[in-house]
């Protein structure tokens, strides 16, 4: 299939309100929840990789990818004529205070696809220029924040975890102005586009918006059309629509939540605006993977003082943002049961999830009281010795852990006089899990289930930041040779051991590899 056989539906500018005005001139936007406005088209786009799991999804192919068409479209110099383009507007509460209107800053919806199989795909540019919600920035992204959103939402995908997806990665031939430290030292940095895709991009921060400014009939809009559309299964204008739906919004929340936790994987960014009412992980910045096991960590500079969005805090983050979602909805009906019903869901949810974790992740068959002790006793002692999270439980994958000892663990360990002090600790928790263990699941059924759940390989920050530096350099070639082993998170790829290793020593305090700012 060619693009111009792409079916576009576009059901949410159709049934929803816009803004009068058109153009991405910055403004408050009233009574709308989109404004129509088109890319600003760039110099000289060039594609620099795409997914083929998403091409397929649409019914493209490599050799259309390849297509000067294709590059012109994904990188915002063209429209087809079925599309509708857009920017959204809605609100959110960063960094725990409510900010007001935010909107799509540099993000821009093409339309919305319809595939073979019925599946809807909103296409979406990041970085495609101005906005309506621009407010003082000028619609741009860096190509350094670009290979990273483009490679994790898709690295997130074949982890297994709720993600949005992404397209392709286009090269602007232009450059963008970033001060990537925030000190004062702005300087030109190569720009691009991410086509972002996912069945809807709606955001907690759409429903809090309207209900802000007292236009409770645009809020009641929004969630009959989110139901009607994104939750089909779920009678909209049932009596118990409102509360059905939320319970839904706020377990996939906890599915999702749980997913991270799992993985190691830290979002960096958790305010409302950037929580998907799908229960997807949306909006790839500032995030990055636990190296060495700390629940305090933050991958953001932004909140390195308060650490808001550190990794252990996530769940509870989540949970307070459903929190705003229930209060936005409240203004519905005045009866809040059904909402705090949801929230409790939420609860139930993740420490299902929580329980899940432990099971897989140990091996365990079964859950049993004691089993999250057991986690939480494991966990605390990676935090005391500096160990790698992901090393640690791809190595317990393949121990017997009557025999196991502190040596067949040593790739995971930083600091060797942390090793040396943590050796008896060590011992002490294997005893404990052989104990657990011994009445449980055989062996190799055992290591099949941890290796489902403990990934060999992970996006961590320092990889991505040696593809974006050659890609800078001008070779793009590494950002499809990462991707490839992305694919393949929980498999063991012979000649591609350097992409399973422990943070090189060099990349400890290297800007982008551990912690990184919002500047993008």
């Amino acid at each position: 299939m060619s693009l111009a056989d792409l079916q576009f539906d576009n059901r949410f500018v159709r049934e929803l309100p816009g803004d009068p005005r058109e153009g991405p001139g910055v403004r408050q936007v009233h009574g709308a929840l989109w404004s129509k406005v088109e890319p600003t088209p760039v110099e000289a786009p060039r594609v620099l990789a795409v997914s083929r799991e998403m091409l397929d999804a649409l019914g493209l192919t490599e050799a259309e990818a390849a297509s000067r068409e294709f590059a012109r479209l994904f990188g915002g110099n063209a429209i087809l004529s079925d599309m509708a383009p857009y920017a959204s507007n809605y609100g959110g509460h960063q960094f725990g205070h409510w900010a007001g209107q935010l909107g799509d800053g540099r993000a821009i919806t093409l339309g919305e696809v319809v595939n073979a199989a019925g599946e809807r795909w909103e296409l979406q540019l990041k970085g495609a220029g101005p906005t309506p919600y621009s407010r003082t920035a000028d619609g741009r992204a860096v190509l350094r924040s670009s290979i990273r959103e483009f490679l994790c939402s898709e690295a997130m995908h074949h982890l297994g975890v709720p993600t949005t997806r992404a397209l392709s990665l286009v090269a602007t031939g232009e450059s963008v102005v970033r001060d990537m430290f925030y000190d004062g030292h702005a300087a030109p940095e190569p720009g691009a586009v991410v086509c972002r895709v996912a069945p809807s991009f709606i955001r907690f921060g759409h429903f809090e918006l309207p209900p802000s400014r007292g236009d409770v009939p645009l809020l009641d809009k929004l969630v009959r059309f989110c139901i009607r559309r994104d939750f089909p299964h779920i009678d909209a204008d049932g009596p118990n629509a409102l509360g059905d739906w939320f319970g839904e919004v706020c377990e996939r929340t906890a599915v999702m939540v749980g997913h991270w936790m799992r993985v190691g994987f830290v979002h960096g960014v958790m305010n409302t605006d950037n929580m998907s009412i799908l229960g997807l992980t949306i909006d790839y910045g500032p995030y990055g993977w636990i190296d060495d096991y700390d629940p305090d960590w933050t991958p953001n500079t932004t909140d390195a003082q308060r650490r808001r969005y550190r990794f252990g805090q996530q769940p509870a983050v989540a949970y307070w943002n459903l929190g705003r979602l229930a209060g936005a909805l409240a203004q519905l009906d005045g009866d809040v049961a059904p909402l705090q019903a949801g929230l409790a869901r939420y609860v139930e949810a993740y420490e299902r999830t929580e329980r899940g974790n432990a099971v897989a992740k140990l091996g365990l068959g079964a859950f049993r009281d004691g089993d999250l002790e057991l986690m939480t006793a494991l966990q605390d002692w990676m935090k005391a010795t500096e160990v790698d999270m992901t090393l640690f439980f791809r190595a317990l994958c393949d121990v017997d852990p009557g025999t196991a000892g502190p040596d067949d663990f040593a790739a995971a360990f930083y600091d060797e006089g942390k090793r040396r002090i943590g050796e008896d600790g060590l011992r002490e928790w294997l005893s404990r899990y052989a104990a657990r263990l011994a009445d449980t699941v055989g062996d190799p059924a055992r290591r099949e289930v941890m290796r489902r759940a403990n990934p060999r390989y992970v996006l961590r920050n320092y990889l991505a930041q040696q593809v974006i530096d050659r890609a800078t350099a001008g070779d793009a070639s590494g950002i499809a040779e990462l991707l490839d082993v992305m694919r393949r998170p929980y498999d063991d790829q012979p000649g591609r051991e350097e992409f399973a290793a422990r943070r090189p020593d060099w990349a400890r305090e290297k800007a982008g590899c551990s912690m990184l700012s919002c500047s993008s």
